[in-house]
């Protein structure tokens, strides 16, 4: 028996139907597109569904035509690991708001299960969220604030664990592998999908923005606090609670060198746009691990699109060469949206990119904005769009180094 995928939709109590006769579609970039089933995956146990207010379902009917269907579309919001490679499909109503900052994606009805178009990019049991959000997280936290009085740093931690639900934070009081130490109130870039700062009359921002400068005893205090503490430990500059971290360069310098003075254990790692270039030499020379840089093309105008920064695209490329020569493990947290990043245009200008420049690895993000708010922002697209797939294989074919995940991994673990 030949399994149809069948669309979904949301009444205005938020519950979830199928849609009989009405086929399930996808949308890539702005073309919706039927889905087959080698499109598909069962739909991961921790993912969650969500409907999209103002904005109707559609399907195709037996004959091929378009249908809008009276219920409100439906997304699925996927765990890290997975790479999405449809957007949900749409008719946006009158009334059509922003959308929050998740990244949606396509979900249907196939084999009477629920299936989500996504691959499964990197396996990582450290970021499983049953590891985290646990009943003892309240005690964990006084435990660490009894431990370091009075730093601001644990605070603001405690916060995003407990109100922000942030895992990197969280990971301080459970005491093991990758901490947060935000350090940045402000920033040199104005990114489209910032979850820390966005104006009045956007959305919301999905965390509180870090309102006061740390010292440097404050950074080392916490940053060995957890070096010593924890198994695999990586402490990680540059968080969703910040800015720019290298903005704080002369900073978490003396803090990594005092870190350093006492303990020659565990990863100091830094979450960067890297567009500060001597902010990140600076941080470099006095003892980084690993950076990991935030990137969503290697396209001039792309870039300039996306992060509208007080930077260019070359002062990033510069940072990262230097890191390269200086022997820090660097990776690129590439920021991918299906009919963005997978169209010709952007390959030709990734494969300029890792031709320039041997990093190491690629995590690939799904990124959290509004489907149609990105693409009106960002310049028209040229190229053809050759899918997710084969843009990722064609990185992986070309470049056997460059490994392509998700996560940062502790540079020693097998």
């Amino acid at each position: 028996m030949k399994h149809i995928i069948t669309a979904l939709y949301a009444d205005k109590n938020g519950e979830i139907f199928d849609a009989p006769d009405i086929i399930g579609v996808g949308r890539i970039g702005s073309d919706i597109v039927k889905l087959q089933p080698e499109d598909l995956i069962k739909l991961p146990d921790s993912a969650d569904l969500m409907f999209l207010p103002n904005r109707r379902a559609v399907g195709l009917t037996k004959s091929g035509e378009l249908k809008v269907i009276k219920g409100q579309a439906v997304s699925a919001i996927l765990p890290a690991g997975y790479t999405r490679t449809h957007l949900p499909a749409f008719e946006c109503e009158t009334a059509c708001q922003m959308l929050p900052l998740y990244g949606y994606t396509a979900v249907v009805l196939y084999r009477n299960e629920l299936y989500t178009t996504a691959i499964y990019t990197d396996e990582n049991h450290k970021w499983d969220p049953i590891h985290y959000n646990t009943r003892e997280l309240k005690k964990l936290v006084r435990r660490v604030k009894k431990d370091l009085p009075n730093n601001r740093i644990v605070e603001q931690v405690a916060n995003c664990s407990l109100s922000w639900h942030c895992c990197t934070a969280q990971n301080l009081f459970y005491r093991r592998w990758e901490a947060g130490i935000p350090t940045s109130p402000t920033c040199n870039a104005k990114c489209l999908g910032c979850i820390s700062l966005q104006p009045a009359e956007c959305c919301p921002s999905p965390q509180s923005r870090i309102t006061f400068k740390p010292t440097v005893e404050e950074i080392a205090e916490v940053g060995l606090y957890h070096l010593t503490t924890a198994p695999e430990a990586i402490i990680s500059f540059g968080q969703g609670c910040e800015g720019e971290p290298s903005l704080m360069a002369n900073n978490i310098a003396e803090a990594i060198k005092l870190i350093r003075s006492k303990t020659d254990g565990g990863q100091i790692n830094i979450n960067s746009n890297a567009g500060f270039t001597e902010g990140i030499k600076k941080i470099v020379d006095a003892g980084l691990d690993s950076i990991r840089v935030s990137i969503i093309s290697a396209n001039e105008e792309s870039y300039n699109a996306y992060y509208r920064a007080a930077y260019k695209l070359n002062n990033v490329k510069e940072s990262i060469k230097y890191a390269l020569d200086k022997g820090v493990y660097v990776s690129l947290n590439m920021l991918y949206f299906p009919g963005f990043n997978d169209r010709e245009e952007e390959l030709a200008a990734w494969i300029k990119f890792f031709e320039e420049l041997s990093v190491q690895m690629i995590q690939v993000r799904n990124l959290n904005i509004d489907p149609d708010v990105f693409l009106k922002m960002m310049l028209s697209q040229r190229g053809k769009i050759i899918g997710t797939k084969k843009f990722l294989n064609t990185l992986s074919t070309n470049f056997k180094h460059l490994q392509i995940g998700s996560f940062s991994h502790y540079i020693n673990e097998e």
